[in-house]
């Protein structure tokens, strides 16, 4: 195989977890709500295996099935980190009342900046709720959610997008050991009542603990091309070029760009708009028209790819739309393994996102020793 295109759409869930009561998440089913909802029209998913990977029935013209997690989490760095072979036995830290005084005083100090909110709340609440004060006196909005992160809000008149940056690395470095919290996030806002969130999000996660398969692909001597939020969850590890995007559109217009180059290896990327605007949100129409989008891209794209060309389309976790609360939601994800020169077949479901990349190594001639069982691969 010379390149192998890895889309992860970002929340894309295919139902519960036997586990997911243990995470309130009883009877989510991401996919299972959009179905549900008539605004979904998905021809090329449908046809590669998409609603298969789902309930086991239907058509595939694919390599098709689904992943449990095995790691204790269900979020996007966790997620992400399995599909390249780190499985993590203990979930991140979370902070359902708010970040403690040994967090938020040596923050403060840090950036001379004292601290609004620091509680659980939804990312347009926040701004809603203590925009007008963080205009008045200058204090960073700081706020978490159900998933292991510390996120920082700040209205770009009163601090710059790059010294939101500086902050967040500022915080990035206080968060370890105990608080070492999956991600730090940047939440730049504009405008004024109500105000905007701007395109200016970037996380700040911690580094992989150990080696991924993205540290094969490029010890082959391959590309590891990452496109979108794959370079920030990362660290920049493992990887030979980073094409940062805004958004589902930029980043399937990336993916196209990277096809008409002539690279060996792989091209990973990241849809954030399934869960950043319309999971978290619960827009099930909004998420469905995102998926419709995705399945008109690949109409386009998969033409285009030759027999030394494969595509693998999978989610990092669930959020479904139609779920209560705004949290992510702890489901199986999809596997869509496609290439001219693939039979389909039903791999049925896999104990961990591991496989997925165990694959990808194979397939690319990368060895590979770690987490992980591949399912595709000349001696498969």
């Amino acid at each position: 195989m010379k390149r192998l295109f890895w889309i992860v759409a970002d929340s894309l869930g295919v139902g519960a977890l036997p586990d997911a009561a243990d995470f309130g998440d009883r009877g989510a089913d991401t996919l299972g709500s959009l179905r549900r909802s008539g605004h979904l029209h998905v021809p090329c998913l449908a046809k590669l295996g998409l609603f298969r990977c789902a309930d086991g029935v239907g058509a595939f013209s694919a390599i098709c099935g689904k992943a449990a997690e095995a790691s204790r989490g269900k979020d996007t760095v966790t997620g992400h980190w399995e599909m390249c072979g780190i499985i993590s036995p203990q979930p991140f830290p979370t902070y359902p009342d708010g970040f403690p005084p040994e967090v938020i005083e040596p923050f403060c100090r840090a950036t001379g900046r004292g601290v609004l909110c620091n509680l659980p709340y939804s990312g347009t609440d926040v701004i809603r709720d203590y925009g007008e004060t963080h205009l008045r006196t200058g204090d960073l909005i700081v706020y978490t959610s159900a998933d292991s992160v510390f996120q920082i809000a700040a209205h770009t008149d009163i601090v710059p997008e790059q010294t939101l940056y500086d902050y967040c690395r500022k915080a990035r470095n206080l968060l370890q050991g105990q608080h070492a919290v999956g991600r730090v996030i940047a939440r730049p806002f504009c405008g004024s009542f109500p105000f905007t969130r701007t395109a200016g999000r970037h996380d700040f996660p911690l580094p992989p603990p150990k080696e991924t398969v993205l540290d094969a692909v490029q010890r082959a001597g391959l590309d590891v091309i990452a496109i979108g939020k794959i370079g920030d969850i990362f660290s920049g590890i493992g990887i030979t070029r980073h094409i940062p995007t805004r958004g589902n559109e930029e980043g399937m217009a990336a993916v196209g760009q990277v096809c008409s180059e002539n690279f060996r290896g792989l091209c990973y990327t990241n849809l954030v708009d399934f869960d950043m605007l319309y999971g978290h949100r619960r827009d099930v129409r909004g998420y469905a028209g995102a998926l419709n989008a995705l399945d008109a891209f690949l109409q386009v794209f998969l033409p285009r790819l030759g027999a030394g060309d494969a595509l693998l389309l999978t989610g990092d976790h669930g959020c479904d739309p139609a779920f209560s609360g705004t949290d992510h939601t702890r489901e199986y994800v999809p596997i869509l393994l496609w290439s001219p020169s693939f039979d389909a077949k039903d791999i049925g479901v896999r104990d961990t996102f591991a496989d997925m990349g165990a694959s990808v190594a194979r397939l690319l001639g990368a060895a590979w020793q770690g987490s992980g069982t591949a399912f595709a691969g000349t001696d498969v």
